[in-house]
């Protein structure tokens, strides 16, 4: 698999002995790539911040938390 996303999400159970795995629902994994590259731009938004106003954003940084938060919520809810 290319898709590592989907490999991540990908649930795998054993059933009457033999490894079944149960692919992600594919609107699941844009949305998780998506929360991937906005946790990205905004790391490089705070950075470009630190590197020219030499100041920590807080607000910035509370997004960063929270889409983390929710991205790793997603992977545990759906390897469970």
């Amino acid at each position: 698999m290319t898709d590592w996303v989907r490999h991540a999400l990908t649930r795998k159970r054993v059933q009457r002995g033999r490894v079944v795995s149960e692919e992600p629902n594919q609107m699941l994994v844009y949305v998780v790539k998506f929360a991937l590259g906005m946790t990205a731009g905004l790391v490089a938004l705070q950075v470009a911040h630190l590197a020219i106003l030499h100041a920590w954003n807080s607000e910035v940084f509370a997004a960063i938390t929270g889409l983390s938060g929710t991205v790793m919520g997603i992977f545990v809810g759906q390897k469970s």
